[in-house]
């Protein structure tokens, strides 16, 4: 899964800042800014809740 493109996707669908999404994760505001910048990627646990809140949000997990 592109966890990149799907947590900037995620935040720009619900217009949060990256650090309103961080305190939403609770995580650090660089995590989010590496996650979307492709540097690294979430740890498994936070990759359950983005999944969570993209089924909430409707936010598809593929890319088409």
């Amino acid at each position: 899964m592109d966890y990149q493109r799907l947590v900037k996707e995620l935040r720009v669908k619900l217009i949060l800042s990256q650090q309103e999404l961080a305190d939403l994760l609770d995580v650090s505001f660089a995590s989010i800014n590496r996650w979307e910048t492709g540097k690294h990627e979430p740890t498994i646990k936070v990759k359950r809740k983005i999944v969570e809140l993209c089924k909430e949000n409707n936010v598809e997990l593929e890319e088409k």
